[in-house]
């Protein structure tokens, strides 16, 4: 029997209807409602108050966001924003999902990777984005692609990542489970480049400041530039080798008319790796331009303070024989000995300026 909504009977939406919406006898010929629509309320059944989906049970089967079908339904996409939440367990039971990969979701920091199970394949992928105050944040994202199904995890907050998944809600309607798996790969593969503009500009900006005003804290930004990439380098290799694998799969779930997209994909992500060295050898070369720079800047006040201690010398030498409580030193006796002593100091400081601007040392 169909759910009651509102006191109106829930149609079987037709097959390729998009997930996530469900229709009703009042009203347009499609009425679509959200699950998160205050107007959705089951009158006859529970109701989940998560804010990741929202359930219908429709007999024994428990039926999530993205899946307000029928079992008869050819295709669904789950999307799940809490890996935590109890409704993965329940997904886990109804496609037979392997436990260690519903751990590996919920325990988190997982590298990126693919694992081939019986009836799906199990790939983690490391969304990447740049904060207003120049960190690197990485977050992971779990897909479950199976035959007729697709199940996405966020294990954290993402705002561009989400953006694009409700963006493909609106736009993918008639899309296959490896289809939309792909657009998913895709768009966390191309913000990876955005990422890379990122530090493309501040690399930029580190190197016109380098010259001019080196300082301890334009160290500090090349320094957290240089972990950035670092460890933007490890999510590449690894979705790279995720990107390879998938290619070498022998397994029907993804149709051959993706191969090509996967092969760019697998480009792309060779294309960034090859930037992200490009940026780590540009950033040790503004690491050595800060270190020549902040030398320089020493060499030159050591030699101000060098010239300004050997001008002074002569007249230190000039005061301190006469300053000698001894007897016998020429003009000691003379009514003019100090005119002479200043006299004798000016001219050897004169003589040691003309000699140091004749050898070009000032």
């Amino acid at each position: 029997m169909d759910p009651i909504l509102n006191g109106r009977r829930v149609l079987k939406p037709a097959p390729g209807t998009f997930p996530g919406r469900c229709c009703t006898t009042e009203g347009p010929a499609w009425n679509w409602l959200r699950d998160s629509d205050p107007a959705f309320q089951l009158t006859t059944e529970g109701r989940d108050e998560s804010p990741s989906a929202f359930i219908i049970r429709c007999g024994n089967q428990p039926h999530f966001r993205g899946s307000y079908v029928n079992p008869t339904v050819t295709q669904a996409w789950y999307d799940l924003r809490d890996p935590n939440d109890p409704q993965l367990d329940a997904l886990a039971e109804r496609f037979h999902l392997h436990p260690l990969h519903v751990e590996d979701c919920r325990h988190g920091n997982q590298r990126a990777k693919v694992d081939e199970s019986p009836g799906y394949i199990f790939v983690v992928l490391k969304p990447v984005h740049i904060t207003p105050e120049g960190d690197l944040m990485i977050t992971g994202f779990n897909l479950f692609l199976g035959p007729n199904f697709l199940i996405t995890v966020q294990e954290g907050p993402c705002g561009s990542v989400r953006a694009h998944l409700d963006h493909l809600e609106t736009t993918s309607a008639n899309a296959r489970p490896d289809q939309l798996f792909y657009r998913i790969a895709d768009y966390i593969v191309d913000a990876y480049a955005e990422a890379l503009d990122w530090y493309n500009d501040t690399i930029d900006t580190i190197e016109d400041e380098v010259l001019e005003t080196p300082s301890p804290t334009l160290l500090q930004r090349i320094f957290a530039a240089k972990r950035g990439l670092v460890e933007l380098r490890r999510i590449l290799a690894n979705t790279r080798d995720v990107s390879s694998h998938i290619q070498r799969l022998e397994t029907e779930l993804i149709q051959k008319d993706l191969w090509p997209f996967l092969r760019d994909l697998y480009d792309h992500l060779a294309r960034n790796l090859d930037m992200v060295e490009m940026q780590r050898d540009m950033l040790s070369g503004a690491m050595d331009i800060y270190l020549s720079s902040v030398a320089n800047r020493t060499n030159q006040v050591m030699k101000v303070l060098t010239i300004l201690s050997t001008i002074a010398l002569p007249a230190v030498i000039v005061s301190g024989i006469y300053g000698m409580n001894t007897k016998g030193l020429p003009f000691i006796d003379s009514p003019y000995g100090s005119f002479i002593a200043f006299g004798l100091m000016a001219t050897c400081t004169g003589l040691l300026l003309w000699m140091l601007k004749k050898f070009d040392w000032l």
